[in-house]
Order: C-alpha cells, then structure tokens, then sequence
C-alpha cells in the first residue's frame, strides 16, 4: 500500500507541475484551455470551472491538458458556436506554440533544480572525500566495537584508506574469517580496533554500519552546486536514454510499477530520501518529454522549430496522424515494461 501511496504522490506531483506549466503558459498566450486531467482513461470526477473542465481519470499513469486546436473535431463543434479562433493554439505564431509545448518541460527541470536547492541547502550531501565517519548506526557491528562519529578510518587489514569509497571495497574483500583490523585515529591517537562484520546473506556483503558526515551548503552556494549537480546528472540520464535505444541498457529500464517500488523504498528511507528522489524522478521526465520523438513535448517542437526555419507548416493531418502513431508505441512500450515490472515484483524485485 505505502509504494501505491507513494506513486501517486510521486506522480501527481510531477504530471501536476508539468501539466501545469503547459496550463499556465496557454493562459499567457490566450490560449483556449478545454480540460485540464490527471490520470488516463475513463473520468472518475470532473467539474467544470469557468471556460476549462477539471478531471481526474481511472488510470494515473499521467495527465493532460486539451488546448484548442489540438483536437480537430472539437474545434469543428466550437466553430458552431461563437468560436474565437483567436485562441486556438494552431492560430497562435510559431514561437507562443513553442513555449506553450516547452514550458511542460520546464516546469518539470525547474522543480527538479528547486528540490535539489532545499536538499543542499537543508539536509546536505555525504562528505565522501576522506574516510571520516559521520553516524554510527544502533546494532551494528561499528557500533558494538565502539566506534564513534569524528572516527577517522586510516587502514583497515593494513591498507591505508584515502576516500570514503575504499571502506567498501576493503570490506568486500575475501578473508579467512569475518575478523578485521582497523587503525582509526580519535582526538589525535591511533588506536587498533578488531572488528567482526559477517556477510549479509540477502545483500551479498559486509555492512560496517557507518556513514559518511554530512555537509550543509549556504543557499546562495546551494543554488550555483544545485545547478552543477543538475547538470550533471541530465547528462547521464541522456547517456542512459541514447544506451536504452542502442539496446545496451535495456534492462535498467522501469515503468509505473518500478517507480511505485523505488518511490516507496524512498519514503521508507525518510523525507529527504523522497525529496531528491522526486527531483531526479522530475529532471528524468522533463528530458525524457524534450526528446524528439512523435507524441512527446520534444516531438511536437521539431515540427515547430522546422516551421520557423522553412516558414512552412506540415499539414496538420499529417503531423496529427505521426504523433498518433509515436502515441501507440509509447503506450505498447508502457505496457510492456509494466509487465517486466510486475515480473521482478514476482520474482523480490
């Protein structure tokens, strides 16, 4: 129940802000808002207010909002009734159809800097630079042999640690028993240490039961580090994306029921957890929605950008009829990793 709970927080807030932004930016540019829904399928609720009906649908796997002049048959039935065609999105010039199709987007790589500003600045991030340890867990073996937080790891078994990283790997690797020699340095003394860590059976290595100190950024330092981090981590998910099509990484790839497990696993793991996690699960969507593939924001704005560029618009049947069919594959594609999804929940994920 809590990865349901947690799916639906996770994605109301994403498809909202995103759908949102596209609201926002057509109300800016005058243009006619039909329905603003989350979720797909069949209407559960809905309530009309002013000029635009609210919806929420069975099936929340997303949203949408229904500009006019997206939809060629409502606009057939508002030109029979005083229709302004004044605000429809077709009559608009290239570049308001731009930002209205971007903003979505936007929003979404917005929300995703933002959350990443309040966890720097709030929480902090690990300090992973030197072997410092920062929190001692209860019931650990770290914390029955007496290690405290400032502990500085110098050696363990006899070979010296440089970063947080060679813990790990010293840990993993095979001794005659789950015995281990540590050297820490405290206020300024090395002293000895021998440590017993048996091998945790269900995660397959040796869990000292430590953490790295936390470092807490100044705001201004928070928004120039959350830009870099940003950054960075977009470049990866695009290495991904370009590694998923290339079929190298295809098994790395999760639908609706994986991000309900991982959304869940977040909550479970604490508030600031769940916080970074949404600010990743916001930057993956607003990439995943500029690339240029029919049926996604970035899709729709290839056919914009490449008007402005030759002054010539693609018949509207013709572009309609591409992102229907950019539509059914991505809806196969859905379905079909739900089902490898649902295939690791069998099988303990």
């Amino acid at each position: 129940m809590i990865n349901f709970l947690a799916f639906l927080l996770v994605i109301g807030i994403c498809v909202i802000s995103h759908e949102g932004g596209h609201y926002l930016a057509a109300k800016w540019r005058n243009v006619l808002v039909h329905e603003f829904s989350f979720g797909m399928g069949p209407s559960i609720f809905h309530k009309q207010k002013g000029e635009t009906l609210w919806s929420f649908r069975a099936l929340p796997i997303g949203g949408y909002v229904k500009l006019d002049g997206e939809d060629m048959e409502l606009n057939e039935i508002d030109r029979q009734e005083n229709y302004d065609c004044t605000r429809s999105l077709n009559n608009k010039k290239p570049w308001e159809r731009l930002i209205i199709i971007l903003s979505g987007a936007a929003v979404n790589l917005f929300l995703a800097w933002i959350l990443t500003v309040i966890y720097l600045s709030c929480q902090g991030v690990y300090v992973v630079d030197s072997p410092v340890i920062g929190n001692v867990l209860p019931d650990t073996p770290a914390f029955v042999a007496g290690l405290k937080e400032g502990d500085v790891i110098k050696s363990i078994n006899g070979v010296d640690l440089k970063d947080w990283s060679d813990i790990k790997k010293r840990l993993q690797e095979k001794t005659i028993d789950d015995s281990f020699l540590f050297v820490i340095t405290r206020n300024g003394e090395n002293k000895e240490l021998r440590i017993d860590i048996p091998l945790d059976k269900e995660r397959n290595e040796r869990l000292l039961g430590v953490q790295p100190p936390f470092h807490k950024y100044p705001i201004l330092k928070s928004v120039v580090l959350a830009w870099s981090y940003s950054w960075n981590m977009g470049v990866e998910i695009i290495k991904g994306l370009l590694k998923i099509i290339s079929g190298k990484a295809y098994s790395d790839v999760v639908g609706p029921v994986g991000v309900a497990v991982i959304a869940g696993n977040a909550i479970k793991q604490g508030f600031w957890s769940f916080i970074i996690f949404l600010g990743v699960i916001n930057l993956n969507l607003g990439i995943l929605n500029l690339f240029p593939f029919p049926a996604l924001d970035g899709g729709r704005a290839v056919f914009i950008i490449a008007e402005m560029i030759t002054k010539k618009k693609v018949p509207e049947k013709y572009e309609t009829w591409i992102h229907y069919i950019g539509f059914i594959i991505l809806i196969s594609l859905i379905i079909f990793i739900t089902a490898k999804d649902l295939l690791r929940v069998f099988k303990g994920w």
